[in-house]
């Protein structure tokens, strides 16, 4: 789904372009993993 985000229609800025909400999801979940990660680091 990464390659939805910034070409063309598929990014508008306001997460309305089709395929921009996984690419939403997908930053949210990739940042949760990375919260996760260094809690356990710590």
């Amino acid at each position: 789904m990464m390659w939805y985000y910034g070409y063309g229609p598929y990014y508008d800025g306001c997460g309305y372009g089709y395929g921009h909400g996984y690419t939403f999801a997908l930053i949210v979940v990739l940042f949760i993993l990375l919260i996760i990660v260094l809690a356990v680091i710590k």
